[in-house]
């Protein structure tokens, strides 16, 4: 029989019985109840919950190292990844026995803490695991008297999360007096500040207080510290910040002391149950940067500036990385916080993370230049900082950065995407030794759509490095990248490259980017492609054909492509259609790719199809073949999370067929409802459908709320410009001027060196956009003194 304890709870309602059995009595009940469960009618994260009985029983009954396996086997299934299912609260009851009994009961009260807590919810009713969970509140508020202060503090975690205010308050109260160690006293703050906001700020002002100071308004009972607590313990002084904060208290002296004066924080956190606040500093810097206010991001400057010119190392580490998420968040602060950012690159202990942090915030990391030069130009063999000019290097003291060659080629790489020419002669005269530059001249770290400009002495020194016979792995891709990039410029290296392909065929990609630049080279070159194209990968037979005009061996290699596996059709599919009508003969083997209307979905199928799609309306000019397939795409790919990016491509080579597209109509507005991919679907749209039968001014919100989630919003530009001036409305304009002004970032996610650098592509874009839309740049809407953005008067009409 189901403990009745798993039924959806009432609103205030606690379950279970009032006391419980003795504790000597829990282990048996465990075991004997156990059984009555109908285990197999619940899943947790691998399947049916069968598992859990023998779990349960090794809690109750193993010994200490199979029950800690069994607590962890129980994170992996009951709570995985912060995923809670039917078979957690189906398992609540008995974890809750199991701790009343004394068996591993910290961490059985985390682990129900853990469940109460979480809000992804699987396969149950939303909230059916927390009311689970504080029907055991019986079992569970005993904990906070327990002789072990780790069992006190995970017990004050664990209630806390039930959110039942009325139940728990009074048990924390009564312990917040008389608890007498400083981790348990902190939990305990966490716990008030959690289900009563003020009061926890109450609490909070108490233990920020000077020794002396007046206290706050009062809260009931007395409050003062038991023997024990010294004042200003650190743990306290940070659950105190956070109480303040999650009360919306504002910032104020107090609090920067105290925060100040706990850190290195980072040994605090990392005990913390609270997992989102394991960076102290870090988690702070972002909640005051996401109130968004002009007080609060003046308070962040002032917090790291401090903590920039600490004297511990540790805390400048800290710093650093609480530094990076703050130009994350707020494009304001990459500015402010530079001054305080440069001093370190001379700094042995934090230069290294000066620069990975310069190397990420994009156009405002400018005025680094000539520091991260420095740096860079050291000579690591020689006891002189010498520049390529003759001058000494300056401003690098302490340790002798100069002799760490590592970090002399990560300036250098940084230098190579804000000021290129001022890096290319520096690269040139160290090639070998700078693979970090390299991979940034090469385009791994440069803005999209970018170049590194050409420099002969570059080409020199590539040409020179392509004849080593034993480069490191990755690096023909680099020098061929780079080479290609330069195009007919880069022709004088031919010889090299054609010499290199036998060893990385991928050197085929360069010498196709050269042809014509060098007449007299061709003989030469087209016999080098023709004897690594038989047998070789379809990047050669690219080139040949490029050198060449020839199509036999291309459309032979592309058809035993066409014969493989998802990823050679993807290819092999793209570059057919890149040929357009030349492919005709590959009809035939791009119909038989297919994977066919009914087969298994998977992100690789879906993509070669879509391919496939693509390259037949590319070499037929005939959208009838195309339409199905891309109906099947868009099918297969709805729903799951995991499919998304692959009806976004399908969506986008939908747009490709115009009108023809038409029927993938109701497909692509079922995309709409996802940020990720309404801006792409949206283009889609306007490209196939009837022009009558769009609502743009609705089409127009739904890009603008997915830029402002920061969800494909260079599409989203790309959309809004797309409908027109006469979707958007005065709110649109408004919306889309604080895009490009307000100080909270809008592209969050992405690779750590590139996500600053897509949100400087955006704002671009979007006042571009708004240039165009109204006909007037400066009516985008600048930031007022606190962030937002002014109101901008209405359009015309």
């Amino acid at each position: 029989m189901a403990p009745e304890q798993t039924r959806a709870q009432q609103p205030g309602e606690i379950t279970g019985t009032s006391s419980g059995p003795a504790p000597e009595e829990l282990p048996a009940r465990v075991t004997d109840d156990v059984d009555a469960y109908p285990w197999s009618t619940v899943s947790h994260a691998y399947g049916s919950a069968e598992d859990l009985p023998g779990l349960l029983r090794v809690l109750a009954e193993g010994g200490p190292d199979a029950a800690e396996e069994a607590v962890s086997e129980l994170y992996g299934s009951v709570l995985h990844q912060g995923t809670v299912y039917a078979a957690s609260a189906a398992v609540a009851p008995f974890l809750a026995r199991v701790a009343a009994a004394g068996r591993s009961r910290a961490d059985l009260l985390t682990l129900l803490g853990g469940m109460a807590e979480s809000e992804d919810e699987h396969g149950v009713e939303r909230g059916a695991v927390r009311a689970a969970v504080a029907a055991q509140l019986p079992l569970m508020l005993p904990a906070l008297s327990a002789d072990d202060p780790e069992v006190r503090r995970a017990a004050a975690w664990a209630v806390a999360h039930t959110r039942e205010a009325r139940a728990v308050l009074p048990g924390l109260r009564e312990r917040w007096v008389r608890e007498p160690e400083a981790p348990v006293r902190a939990e305990l703050l966490s716990a008030v500040s959690r289900l009563a906001p003020d009061e926890g700020a109450a609490l909070a002002r108490e233990a920020l207080a000077p020794t002396g100071a007046p206290p706050g308004p009062p809260t009931d009972g007395p409050t003062d510290p038991p023997t024990g607590v010294p004042p200003g313990a650190p743990q306290v002084l940070l659950a105190a910040v956070f109480a303040c904060l999650d009360a919306g208290v504002p910032w104020d002296a107090a609090q920067h002391s105290a925060l100040l004066s706990s850190l290195p924080a980072d040994p605090l956190g990392s005990d913390s149950l609270d997992l989102a606040r394991t960076e102290p500093l870090h988690a702070v810097v972002e909640a005051l940067l996401l109130r968004d206010t002009e007080e609060d991001r003046a308070a962040v400057a002032a917090l790291l500036d401090t903590a920039l010119h600490d004297g511990r190392a540790e805390v400048r580490t800290e710093a650093l990385w609480a530094a990076e998420q703050a130009c994350r968040l707020s494009r304001g602060t990459r500015e402010r916080l530079l001054p305080s950012l440069l001093p370190l690159l001379s700094d042995g202990a934090s230069a290294r993370g000066a620069v990975s942090l310069l190397g990420g915030i994009g156009a405002a990391a400018a005025p680094s230049v000539p520091a991260l030069l420095a740096l860079a130009t050291v000579n690591a063999d020689t006891d002189t900082d010498t520049a390529d000019d003759g001058t000494e290097g300056v401003g690098i003291t302490g340790e002798r950065i100069g002799r760490d060659t590592d970090l002399a080629d990560r300036a250098l790489g940084v230098v190579a995407v804000l000021a290129p020419e001022k890096a290319a002669p520096l690269l040139a005269r160290d090639l070998g030794r700078r693979p970090w530059a390299l991979g940034s001249a090469a385009g791994i770290r440069a803005p999209e759509g970018t170049r590194f400009p050409f420099d002969r002495r570059l080409l020199a020194a590539v040409r020179v490095r392509l004849t080593e016979p034993d480069l490191p792995s990755g690096e023909p891709w680099q020098l061929t990248r780079l080479l290609r990039d330069w195009g007919a410029l880069a022709a004088p290296a031919l010889p090299e490259l054609c010499a290199l392909l036998p060893r990385h065929p991928q050197a085929a990609e360069a010498i196709a980017a050269m042809h014509g630049a060098e007449a007299a080279a061709e003989p030469a070159v087209v016999d080098a492609l023709r004897a690594a194209a038989d047998g070789g990968p379809l990047v050669v037979a690219r080139a040949l054909h490029r050198w060449t005009g020839e199509t036999p061996e291309l459309l032979r290699r592309l058809d035993e492509e066409l014969a493989g596996g998802p990823e050679a059709v993807t290819r092999a599919a793209g570059a057919a259609g890149e040929l357009g009508a030349v492919a005709a003969p590959l009809v035939p083997a791009l119909h038989a790719a297919l994977s066919g209307a009914d087969a298994a979905g998977t992100t690789s199928v879906l993509d070669a199809d879509t391919a496939i799609a693509e390259a037949l309306w590319r070499i037929t000019g005939d959208a009838s073949p195309s339409v199905p397939v891309l109906d099947s795409v868009l099918a297969r790919a709805a729903g799951p999370y995991w499919f998304r990016w692959n009806a976004l491509r399908a969506a986008r080579a939908a747009a490709l067929l115009g009108p023809a597209g038409r029927p993938l109509v109701p497909r692509l507005e079922v995309l709409l409802a996802d940020p990720e991919q309404a801006p792409v679907a949206v283009l889609a749209l306007i490209a196939v459908a009837e022009p009558g039968s769009l609502d743009r001014r609705a089409l127009a919100d739904t890009v603008l709320t997915s830029a402002e989630q920061g969800a494909s919003a260079p599409e989203a530009c790309d959309a809004l410009e797309a409908l027109g001036a006469t979707a958007l409305t005065p709110d649109h304009i408004r919306r889309l001027g604080a895009l490009a002004e307000r100080d909270l970032q809008v592209v969050r996610r992405g690779l750590e060196d590139q996500v600053v650098r897509a949100d400087d592509a955006l704002r671009a874009q979007a006042r571009a956009v708004l240039g165009a839309l109204t006909g007037d740049l400066s009516r985008a809407a600048p930031p007022d003194g606190r962030g937002r953005p002014r109101p901008t008067p209405a359009l015309p009409g």
